[in-house]
């Protein structure tokens, strides 16, 4: 069984907490689209996105984690952040007993096929995206990135379940270096490889990297090439496999009554 673990930011940090949830929507419903039942999606939040989508196999455990302190650089201080709810979720989806797990930025898609493909190969050591998609928010057009697609986006890495490393009594105020596993997306294939547990490159496409979102963490947009030989206009095809849909961001959505965890 795979469990997508998405950590979203809280409401306080996010720069227009409307988008952030619009974003945030497609990206669960791309979780949730999976042509196979057998998964979880867990999303870790301080508060609850102002969406309608809602699924049975969606778990929110609310977490009372301050704001990041503002500080001179916001990377490292949104990543910590980042790292100790990417590390409550794991920790939560221990009770399903999935075989593996896959951090999901909250703002990118992911391909229907993913749980299908990790449902047949329950004891691979994991994979990483060697190969996936970059969008531009807005435009009609999606661009392929060949290689190293896990160096790029933190959606990126499927990890067996028996690798996590996880603690017995995890810690969430700790700093950057506890939950680098959990983060440094473009290193756990490095991290694993020293376990002697390898992982393989997924062999497709397995997920859309979303930019232009105003909320990106990262801040590395402006360093990706968009060359017209990688680009492919969106086709249905594309759009119902990753639920990659253009959003209507002059709408403000009701929040609904959601069952949650502590």
């Amino acid at each position: 069984m795979l469990a997508f673990i998405i950590p979203l930011k809280s409401a306080k940090v996010s720069k227009d907490w409307q988008r952030t949830s619009a974003l945030f929507e497609r990206c669960l419903r791309s979780t949730c689209n999976q042509s196979h039942n057998n998964f979880r999606t867990i999303v870790v939040c301080n508060e609850l996105p102002e969406i309608t989508f809602q699924h049975k196999n969606v778990e929110y455990v609310k977490v009372d984690f301050l704001p990041p302190e503002k500080v001179e650089n916001p990377i490292p201080r949104g990543l910590t952040d980042k790292g100790r709810r990417v590390l409550k979720g794991m920790m939560y989806a221990q009770q399903f007993s999935p075989t593996h797990v896959m951090t999901v930025d909250a703002d990118d898609c992911v391909s229907s096929r993913l749980a299908g493909f990790v449902n047949q190969n329950p004891a691979a050591n994991g994979w990483y995206l060697n190969k996936g998609w970059k969008y531009r928010e807005g435009d009609a057009y999606i661009y392929l990135k060949r290689r190293r697609f896990y160096t790029m986006s933190g959606t990126a890495n499927i990890v067996h379940n028996d690798y996590l490393d996880l603690p017995e009594t995890p810690e969430y105020n700790r700093g950057y270096g506890y939950y680098k596993f959990y983060i440094d997306h473009q290193k756990v294939r490095g991290f694993m490889e020293a376990k002697g547990a390898p992982m393989q490159p997924l062999p497709f496409q397995g997920a859309v990297y979303i930019l232009a979102t105003g909320d990106n963490i990262s801040g590395n947009e402006q360093n990706l090439s968009f060359n017209f030989l990688n680009r492919k206009r969106i086709s249905n095809e594309l759009r119902q496999e990753f639920c990659l849909d253009a959003l209507d961001f002059s709408k403000r959505l009701p929040t609904p009554t959601l069952q949650v965890e502590h």
